[in-house]
């Protein structure tokens, strides 16, 4: 029996001491060969890349370095700031694995005063206030095409993406800070980020534009702000409509801006530029007041035509666009200067957060856009695209005949004159998702013509030009110094608008196909269904007090002493009634305080109850679990026994 025993023993030491073996050599291997083996178990697939971000990684033909700074000391009293940083980490760390190598990732901690601080400044990173004891927080991303080292002088300056200049070797781009607002979009944002490092020279835009957004150099106008922006962050190229033939497949975004009267060369070329996969941004206009076409020709008496339509094209991709509507909305219009009076205009529109698409990377940290006589997009009943709006009016908007407009313009307060809203929100700025077929088909022997287009095909679709000119968006201010210098002071988001959506347009497909994801953090629903339920009780007792005040007052106006024989017991009528409105108005304090009281009590009883369970029961379940499980193992151990 005693050998029986020691032999048992010995079976179960050895088969520990084999597990443990098995265990380490398993952790060994699984870390060194098999990094790319991980689950992702959350709901949303959180920490999986997108088939996008993949393939902008797997198409890296370049070594690329990551460096994130991050301020530990100055962030450690701020724990969301701390629990975006670690899901930021998480995804990068995800990416270099899926990298294979070619990819490297370091987090740097940038204290004050040193020479990581002076590198993450010089790379572009922007800080923020409001870190332990005044430190600045360093939360920002720096790409580089060659690796980073402790010679790196600080007072460097990076080839950002403002100043770069094409075929560069060495180039380092940045994220000046990882808003965690921006969340939704930080696969994007890093994608986009990993795609731009691995280009070797700046993207190449082309412009048909019937606008002078370009000036006029031989007369000293600048061009427009937009354009001047667009010119830093990429390589401009300005189509001359009467020759074009046929568009460069090396042009990777096409701005057509107030197309009118294009002959069906232009037009054909447009088309055949979509169907092979050209990013096309179509900006028409029912009344462009940067036109240089007078009003009324002087000659004929004619009415001048200030508008732009791409029918057939428009047509053929299903798209309803009326030149002769435009877009009137009393709730977003925009204040204006008229003969020395300020005027709301309905058909100028400032579009806020509530018109702006959130969803949509292009648009997402815009706060404000202003559009002017703007139009509107619609589908047409055959048409087999989708229109993904990114601006739109309010539902108080109508629409109003074009001429009732111009005619208004001495007085547009008279547009609201038998103003009926449509409970209606008419798109202005969308994306038109494919395919598309071609829309001269009469021409299909062509030699290279294309019939239809990618299934991912995509158009921008913008019914406003007036939107691209200086005075809806940007004015020029002069800072008084040394040398009075003329500095640009945007008071809308018209210019980012454009550049964003530009800059998403120029990247790969792959960049295109990646779309917001769901933020790292769960709040505790329980908690927050309890603080909504108190706050309408707030609010009810609000309105209860807000209600007896303005009872009381009026009561108190009708006591007024009309006469002076009277005065004495007026004023202590009125004094009886100050005094019951003070008594009720510390009873409905005493209420408030109970809900809030009310409130609290129910979090830390829920809060004690999860406690509980974490801590004690689940714990014990397991212990009484094995309790049972070994005490059945000796009375079945027993029962074999001899």
């Amino acid at each position: 029996m005693a050998r029986l025993l020691l032999r048992r023993r010995t079976i179960l030491l050895s088969a520990v001491v084999l597990l443990i073996v098995a265990y380490c050599t398993a952790t060994l291997v699984t870390s060194r060969w098999l990094t790319m083996g991980r689950f992702d178990l959350t709901t949303d697939g959180l920490y999986t890349l997108s088939p996008g971000t993949k393939q902008v990684i797997d198409g890296a033909e370049r070594p690329l370095w990551l460096t994130l700074y991050f301020s530990q000391h100055a962030t450690k009293d701020l724990p969301l700031v701390r629990s975006y940083e670690q899901r930021v980490a998480e995804m990068l760390q995800e990416i270099v694995a899926q990298s294979r190598g070619r990819i490297r990732l370091q987090i740097v901690d940038p204290v004050p005063y040193s020479d990581d601080e002076a590198r993450a400044e010089s790379a572009g990173l922007t800080p923020a206030n409001g870190g332990s004891n005044g430190e600045r927080i360093f939360f920002g991303l720096v790409g580089s095409t060659r690796q980073p080292t402790s010679d790196d002088t600080p007072d460097s300056t990076p080839d950002t993406a403002a100043d770069r200049t094409g075929k560069d070797v060495d180039r380092t781009l940045s994220i000046p800070f990882l808003d965690p607002n921006r969340e939704t979009f930080l696969e994007y944002d890093v994608a986009k980020l990993l795609y731009q490092l691995d280009q070797a020279e700046k993207p190449h835009v082309g412009v048909i534009s019937a606008l002078p957004v370009m000036g006029d150099p031989l007369n000293g106008v600048q061009p427009w702000t937009v354009m001047r922006q667009l010119q830093q962050l990429f390589d401009v190229d300005v189509l001359d409509a009467d020759k074009i033939k046929h568009i460069d497949s090396d042009i990777k975004v096409l701005l057509l801006i107030h197309p009118k009267h294009l002959s069906n060369d232009v037009q054909y070329a447009i088309d055949q530029y979509v169907l092979g996969g050209g990013h096309l941004v179509v900006f028409v206009d029912p009344f462009a007041e940067s036109d240089p076409t007078p009003l009324v020709d002087e000659t004929s008496g004619a009415q001048g035509d200030r508008s732009s339509n791409l029918p057939r094209l428009f047509a053929d991709w299903g798209v309803q666009f009326d030149p002769s509507q435009i877009v009137l909305d009393r709730s977003r219009a925009l204040q204006i200067e008229l003969n020395g009076t300020n005027l709301a205009h309905p058909a100028m529109l400032g579009l806020g957060a509530q018109e702006i698409n959130r969803d949509d990377p292009v648009t997402a940290s815009l706060q404000r856009v202003n559009v002017s006589t703007a139009g509107h997009f619609d589908l047409l009943p055959n048409a087999t695209t989708r229109l993904v709006p990114l601006l739109q009016s309010s539902a108080d908007a109508e629409l109003a005949p074009l001429q009732r407009v111009i005619d208004a313009g001495s007085n547009p307060t008279s547009l609201l004159q038998g103003y009926q809203p449509q409970n209606q929100n008419y798109v202005i700025a969308a994306r038109l998702h494919g395919p598309f077929a071609s829309a001269f088909p009469e021409l299909a022997k062509r030699a290279g013509h294309l019939a239809a287009s990618p299934g991912n095909a995509e158009v921008i679709l913008i019914a406003d030009t007036d939107m691209l000119t200086d005075r809806l968006w940007v004015e020029t201010q002069t800072l008084q110094g040394f040398v009075d210098q003329p500095v640009l002071s945007a008071f809308a988001n018209n210019g980012d608008f454009i550049s964003n959506l530009v800059d998403n347009l120029t990247g790969s497909s792959a960049l295109l196909s990646i779309r917001g994801r769901s933020t790292s953090q769960r709040p505790f629903t329980r908690v927050l269904a309890l603080r909504r339920a108190a706050d309408s009780k707030f609010l009810q007792k609000e309105q209860e007090l807000e209600g007896e005040l303005a009872d009381t007052k009026q009561r108190l106006d009708e006591l007024q002493p009309s006469k002076g024989a009277h005065d004495a017991a007026t004023n202590a009528e009125q004094k009886h009634e100050v005094e019951q409105f003070l008594q009720r108005e510390l009873e409905i304090s005493k209420e408030l305080r109970d809900v809030q009281h009310q409130l609290n009590a129910e979090i830390d009883a829920l809060g004690t109850r999860i406690k509980v369970i974490n801590i004690t029961l689940l714990p014990a379940l397991i212990i009484l679990f094995g309790i049972a499980y070994g005490w059945r193992r000796t009375q079945r151990n027993r029962r074999q026994r001899p």
